[in-house]
C-alpha cells in the first residue's frame, strides 16, 4: 500500500492527528507519523520522534522545549523536518505527505513540502488556507485545505474537513500516474509584450520533439519553472523572459527573487536565455505606483497592471547580473540578444523605447560573459519571427550534443 507522511505537533495536536491517522487507515494506506513537536506528544505516539527530528538539525528537542522560544523551536523542528522527509522521500517511504496546522505548524509542515519534488502528493489542511497563501505553497504543488475552524479539538465541522482531506491525501497516492507520451519537456517563460516569441518558438520546440510547458513570468511562474529545472524534469530551458529580475532589483511586484536565472545552469540543463521585457518593472494599478516613482516613465497596461520603463542605470546593472549568473552556469548556455527591442513596447515608436538603456543593458551584459557562454546579436527585435526559431532551434542543438555527450 501507499505510504502517506503525516507532520505534526504532536504535544499541541496529537488528537487530531490521530483522528486524521485513522481516517487514512479507514482510505487504504498506510501512515507513518513525524513529531515536529518540542514536548512530549499527547495522544499519538510518533514513527518518527521529536528527538529525532530535531537530531536532524543539529538541535536538541529538551533544550528548545526548556528555552521558550517558540520562534526558534518552529525554525529548527521546520529544518529537521525537511531533513527527515526527504530522507524517507529518498528511500522509498514516502508516497504522499499531509498535515494539519495553525500558524506554526504550517510553516513547519510548508517547509517540508516545498522540499519535495514536483509531484509528490502534498495536502496542508491550514487555519491560514484563507488568506495569502504564497509563504506555504511556494513554487511546488502544495494543495492547501482552509480548514473553517481552528485545529482545536475534534467536533463536527473539523471531522468532517479532516475526513475529507484523508480521502483527499488518499485518493492521490492510490492514483495511477498517467500515461505520457515520452516526449522531452521543455520550459518557455513568457509575458504579455513577449506572446508572439514564445508562441512561434513554442511552435517550432513542438515541431522538432518537444513538449513545451510555458510559464508566466509573475514571479511565482519563474519560481516553478526553476523548481522543474532543479528537479530533473526538463531537457532544456527557453528562458525568454527574464523580466522578474528587473523587479527584484527595483522593487517590483513580481519579483522571484535573487536565486531567479541560476537554477537551470546549476541543474545541468541547456538553456538558451534572452533579454525578454527586461525594459520594465510591474506595479499593481496606477494609484499603487510608490510615490518615488512618479516622474518615471508609467505605462498603463492594463487597470490592474501599471508598468515602469527601467533606466539606462537599472538596465546597467541587470546586465551585469544576467552575464554573472550565466557565466557560472555548469550547462551549456547561449543568450540571444535582440538589438531591436526587448519587447512589444520598446520598439521604435513605441512608450518604452529606449535605445539608450537597451545599449547599456547589453554593454554590460557582454563585459560579464565568458568564452562558455554563446553570445547570439541579432538585429531583430524579441517578438520577430526569425529570432523566435533561432533560439528554439540553438535549445534544440544544446539539447542534442548533451544527449551524445552524455
Amino acid at each position: 500500500m501507499p505510504t502517506v507522511v503525516l507532520v505534526g505537533t504532536l504535544d499541541t495536536k496529537g488528537r487530531e492527528y490521530a483522528f486524521l491517522r485513522d481516517r487514512l487507515g479507514e482510505a487504504g494506506v498506510d501512515v507513518l507519523v513525524v513529531d515536529a513537536g518540542i514536548h512530549d506528544p499527547v495522544g499519538l505516539e510518533p514513527d518518527v520522534s521529536r528527538v529525532e527530528v530535531a537530531r536532524a538539525a543539529g538541535a536538541d528537542a529538551e533544550a528548545l522545549g526548556a528555552a521558550g522560544d517558540r520562534g526558534a523551536a518552529v525554525t529548527a523542528m521546520g529544518a529537521g523536518a525537511e531533513a527527515v522527509v526527504r530522507d524517507l522521500h529518498a528511500r522509498g517511504r514516502l508516497d504522499g505527505i499531509a498535515a494539519l496546522g495553525g500558524s506554526g505548524g504550517s510553516s513547519i509542515a510548508a517547509r517540508t513540502m516545498q522540499a519535495l519534488p514536483v509531484g509528490v502528493p502534498k495536502l496542508l489542511v491550514s487555519t491560514l488556507a484563507s488568506g495569502d497563501t504564497r509563504p506555504y505553497v511556494g513554487a511546488v504543488d502544495v494543495t492547501m485545505m482552509y480548514s473553517v475552524v481552528d485545529i482545536s479539538g475534534v467536533n463536527r465541522v473539523s471531522a468532517r474537513i479532516i475526513a475529507n482531506a484523508a480521502a483527499a491525501i488518499g485518493g492521490m497516492v492510490r492514483a495511477a500516474p498517467p500515461a505520457l507520451d515520452g516526449k522531452p519537456l521543455v520550459a518557455a517563460t513568457m509575458f504579455g509584450v513577449t506572446t508572439p516569441c514564445v508562441t512561434r518558438a513554442r511552435e517550432r520546440l513542438e515541431e522538432l520533439g518537444y513538449e513545451v510547458l510555458v510559464f508566466h513570468a509573475t514571479g511565482s511562474g519563474g519560481r516553478s519553472m526553476e523548481a522543474l529545472a532543479k528537479d530533473g524534469f526538463l531537457a532544456g530551458v527557453l528562458d525568454v523572459t527574464t523580466t522578474e529580475l528587473a523587479d527584484e532589483l527595483v522593487g517590483g511586484v513580481l519579483s522571484a527573487g535573487p536565486d531567479r536565472l541560476e537554477a537551470a545552469g546549476a541543474a545541468g540543463v541547456p538553456q538558451v536565455v534572452s533579454l525578454g521585457a527586461l525594459d520594465m518593472v510591474n506595479f499593481g494599478p496606477r494609484e499603487t505606483v510608490p510615490p518615488q516613482f512618479e516622474g518615471r516613465n508609467l505605462y498603463v497596461h492594463n487597470p490592474t497592471v501599471t508598468l515602469m520603463r527601467t533606466t539606462k542605470e537599472e538596465c546597467a546593472e541587470l546586465g551585469r547580473t544576467i552575464g554573472r549568473k550565466l557565466a557560472a552556469a555548469a550547462s551549456p548556455t547561449a543568450v540571444f540578444v535582440p538589438l531591436g527591442g526587448v519587447s512589444m513596447i520598446d520598439v521604435p515608436g513605441q512608450p518604452f523605447h529606449d535605445a539608450e538603456a537597451d545599449a547599456a543593458l547589453v554593454a554590460a551584459l557582454k563585459a560579464e560573459l565568458d568564452g562558455r557562454v554563446e553570445l547570439h546579436e541579432r538585429e531583430e527585435d524579441v517578438n520577430d519571427p526569425a529570432f523566435a526559431v533561432a533560439m528554439a532551434d540553438r535549445l534544440h542543438e544544446l539539447i542534442q550534443e548533451t544527449r551524445r555527450d552524455a
